[in-house]
Formats: C-alpha cells, sequence, structure tokens
C-alpha cells in the first residue's frame, strides 16, 4: 500500500497553493447566480423513531450557495469538504443547520442552501385484520443559512380521494383514484415524520396500505364512499388540522388527484403563515 510521506505531503500543498485559482478569478458580466453547487450527493442517513428507536436511509443531498456577480465560479470540492468533515456516518437532521453555515463560511458565500431527500419507512397495520405492512414515504429536510438560519420539512404522501361529483350524479358507485398530498412546514419544538403523515392521510378520503385483505379492502372501499373529496377539500381540511397545530408556524400544502377517468391530474395548493404579526 502506498503511503503518503510528510515531504509529499507538503510538496502537493505547496503545488496545489502555487496552481491558479480560477474560480476565484474575477468575472466581468457582473451577473449574480441565485445557487450553484453540486446536487444528485448520496449519502447515509440517521433518524431517531416516536418509539425511541433509530432508523437508517440513504438520502440524496443538494448543496448550494449565492455567487456574488464578481466571481467567475464556486469551488465545488469544498461542499463535500464541508459534509465529510461536519457530517456524522450517517448524517443526522440536528447536523444540518450546522452543515449549511459551514458551507456558507467555508465559501464565503451571503447564502447557502442543503436540502436532503429521502425515503422513510413506517409500519401501518390494515383497519380490520391488523395486517402488517410498511409504507413508504417521500422526505425532505431544506435548510438555508444567511443572517439566519431556515429549516422546512417537507413531507409526501400516497392517499385515495372519491370524487364527489360522480357519487352524486351516478344511480351506483363513483370514481376514485389516488392522490399524493403533500405538505412544507416550518416548525418550532418537535414534530415527528410520523405526526406529519398522519395529518396529511387524515385528510384523505381514506389512507392507502400496502398489506390489506378482504375484510380490510371492503373497510377502505367503504370508508372512501362515504368520505367524498375534491382536491379543494383536501387542502382546506388539511390546512385547518394544522391551523390548530401551534408548533407549526407556516406551511404550504398541496394535492395531486391522479384521475381515474380522465387523462390529466386535479390540483390544489396553498400557503399560510401563522406565526404571530
Amino acid at each position: 500500500m502506498h503511503t503518503l510521506n510528510s515531504k509529499t505531503a507538503t510538496t502537493n500543498a505547496h503545488t496545489d497553493n502555487a496552481m491558479p485559482d480560477v474560480q476565484a478569478s474575477l468575472d466581468r458580466r457582473r451577473i449574480a447566480i441565485d445557487r450553484v453547487g453540486v446536487k444528485r450527493v448520496t449519502y447515509p442517513m440517521r433518524l431517531r423513531t416516536p418509539d425511541g428507536g433509530e432508523q437508517t436511509t440513504v438520502a440524496t443531498l443538494k448543496m448550494y450557495v449565492a455567487l456574488p456577480h464578481d466571481q467567475k465560479g464556486t469551488h465545488m470540492s469544498r461542499f463535500l469538504e464541508v459534509l465529510n468533515e461536519h457530517a456524522g456516518e450517517p448524517l443526522t437532521p440536528d447536523q444540518i443547520p450546522l452543515i449549511t453555515e459551514a458551507i456558507r463560511t467555508r465559501l464565503d458565500a451571503d447564502e447557502a442552501h442543503f436540502e436532503a431527500e429521502f425515503t422513510y419507512f413506517i409500519t401501518k397495520h390494515a383497519p380490520v385484520t391488523g395486517a402488517a405492512g410498511i409504507m413508504d414515504y417521500r422526505v425532505t429536510f431544506e435548510c438555508t443559512a444567511n443572517s439566519e438560519t431556515d429549516f422546512i420539512l417537507g413531507v409526501t404522501v400516497p392517499a385515495t380521494s372519491l370524487c364527489p361529483c360522480s357519487k352524486e350524479i351516478s344511480s351506483y358507485g363513483a370514481h376514485n383514484q389516488r392522490c399524493h398530498i403533500s405538505a412544507k412546514v416550518r416548525f418550532t419544538g418537535q414534530l415527528w415524520i410520523e405526526e406529519i403523515v398522519e395529518h396529511l392521510e387524515r385528510a384523505a378520503s381514506t389512507p392507502v396500505y400496502s398489506v390489506l385483505k378482504r375484510p380490510d379492502e371492503k373497510k377502505v372501499t367503504e370508508d372512501a364512499y362515504d368520505n367524498p373529496k375534491f382536491v379543494e377539500d383536501i387542502v382546506r381540511d388539511l390546512s385547518l388540522q394544522f391551523d390548530k397545530d401551534s408548533r407549526i408556524t407556516w406551511y404550504s400544502i398541496e394535492s395531486e388527484n391522479f384521475e381515474s377517468i380522465h387523462n390529466h391530474s386535479a390540483y390544489a395548493q396553498l400557503s399560510r403563515d401563522n406565526r404571530p404579526v
């Protein structure tokens, strides 16, 4: 195995310092760039669970800084240097604000942005038989550091919506469809991913499950029929739920319903700022 001795390391450091730093050179076009950096970085992540356990998953990362108008480019390698210096193995959510600020400092930027997207797994039991199955949910952590640090949690869940109009005008039956309900929230204190999932699923006509036996299938079908929801109903009902949670200071919510009798989706979105004035 090749070993790098101190003389070689000193020589390499001297060589690096002697090389021209093209990225730091002056750019005369005078056009600032909002975000520049790296994306599609794969990194392990570890999260605490409400039962006191832990879950390990794999996250896809994005790391950016704002580039001033007079600088030609950013130093891409420094993003990964900061990540590996400050992140644990795996990365944990509490490290994200520290890493984001460290990126801003290392690259001498006015603003830095860090985003982690990953799959989070929750064991879910069928409503009648109690059959257990693993559900997967898409989760994002977004952090921005400038004069202060901003952190946003995002969750997307699959669910079922049943059309109120179809139910009203049909002699029997009603068309239903899968939907994706998403929320991004700012919050204070402790807020679990599981709690956001519960909010989102409660706003649908009925949740979806990975394992259903016939008694379960009967129940979720009838539950959806008894609880028809337009896409507008979903986001409005979800908004009322979030307004009751004092920890949630801001939210942006949306639902996309993948229509079963149309070749398009129905969509609704709204945002609210619940911070005290």
